[in-house]
């Protein structure tokens, strides 16, 4: 959807994404707005508020806004990748910790009133006192299917994440059913064509080959310059290679920068860690600066960072897809700029 923006919902456009990142707050709407016309603020906090969109720690074990629909459906899929990166990151400090207990008493607390894992890892330290605070709170976000509830993530509001169970929030229980081959379709839709490794590196899940072997009679294949195998689904678009490409602003850890194992694709390598943090500005589809708004008083400056030395062409592009996005993002502001300022 960042060749052009496409006219449909935003509930449509994060399921069409099967979610988006959101360790940022507030990336998602920009990456909306990239992708979808007409995209206001309003249309993602109402969805949020009617429990039809949430936050939650999922693929890579990291927060992504999800519907309700793909979070009750993937969120089991994940539990592996959630337990992997807490005993990678926490195991010292839980020993003689049982899943089976802790989760039902971590259960009864967040289900009473949402928690901060500050509040919650308080809590559960009162029935493990011989474990660090920290490291009970993280396993029960392993161990449960916790989201983060408004205002967190909320246009112009914001908060502490405070955290309940997904089937307390949205009323509905989780899938029995493995989901893992609608997903693997669902992710070549929104990325393919892909290799078996660019599934893994998007979801944090492993051994998916066999799972693509079990669908391979269903799916279209390649070869890419190196010889690996890519995968998409068959009549999926493959547009011409001189397809023009808009210019783009798009948020931190957006997921075009995160669902495959080989970036090189949109960004070169020398490059990857210029962008860890900060929003990525696209010219003929490729990374070619970074992006941050300055606000002071009731100014705002949209600092563009360039790569490379934009051609005249290609920052008038940018300038005027910036001054749309300032329109957006810095709403109320007297002055608005867009300026360019060379890479560090």
């Amino acid at each position: 959807m960042l060749l052009r923006r496409v006219k449909i919902s935003a509930l449509t456009a994060i399921e069409r994404l099967i979610g988006m990142q959101a360790q940022s707050p507030l990336a998602p709407y920009v990456g909306l707005w990239s992708r979808v016309e007409g995209f206001e603020p309003d249309e993602l906090i109402r969805l949020m508020n009617a429990r039809r969109v949430v936050r939650l720690a999922i693929m890579r074990s990291t927060i992504h806004l999800m519907s309700a629909r793909d979070c009750l459906a993937l969120r089991p899929l994940f539990d592996p990748v959630l337990d992997r990166n807490l005993h990678s990151n926490w195991r010292q400090r839980l020993e003689g910790v049982d899943a089976n207990a802790l989760a039902p008493a971590a259960r009864k607390f967040v289900e009473q009133e949402p928690r901060t894992f500050s509040d919650l890892g308080s809590l559960l330290a009162e029935q493990w006192p011989d474990n660090d605070a920290a490291a009970l709170a993280m396993a029960a976000r392993a161990w449960l299917p916790l989201v983060q509830v408004p205002p967190r993530g909320i246009w112009g509001a914001g908060g502490l994440a405070k955290h309940t169970t997904a089937e307390h929030w949205i009323g509905r229980p989780l899938a029995r059913r493995s989901a893992r081959n609608a997903m693997i379709k669902r992710y070549l839709r929104a990325y393919g064509p892909a290799s078996v490794r660019d599934m893994q590196m998007w979801s944090g899940l492993t051994g998916l080959q066999d799972a693509v072997e079990q669908l391979r009679p269903t799916l279209r294949t390649f070869g890419d310059e190196q010889g690996r195998e890519l995968f998409d689904l068959p009549g999926a678009p493959l547009p011409d290679e001189d397809t023009p490409a808009p210019a783009r602003f798009i948020p931190e850890y957006d997921n075009l920068l995160l669902s495959h194992a080989d970036r090189i694709r949109v960004i070169a390598d020398a490059d990857r860690a210029r962008i860890f943090t900060k929003g990525a500005v696209l010219v003929e589809g490729f990374v070619a600066g970074t992006w941050k708004i300055d606000r002071a008083r009731k100014n705002a400056d949209l600092l563009v960072e360039q790569f490379r030395r934009l051609r005249e062409a290609e920052k008038a592009e940018v300038a005027e897809e910036g001054a749309r996005l300032l329109s957006f993002a810095a709403e109320g502001t007297e002055r608005q700029r867009v300026r360019f300022v060379a890479a560090h």
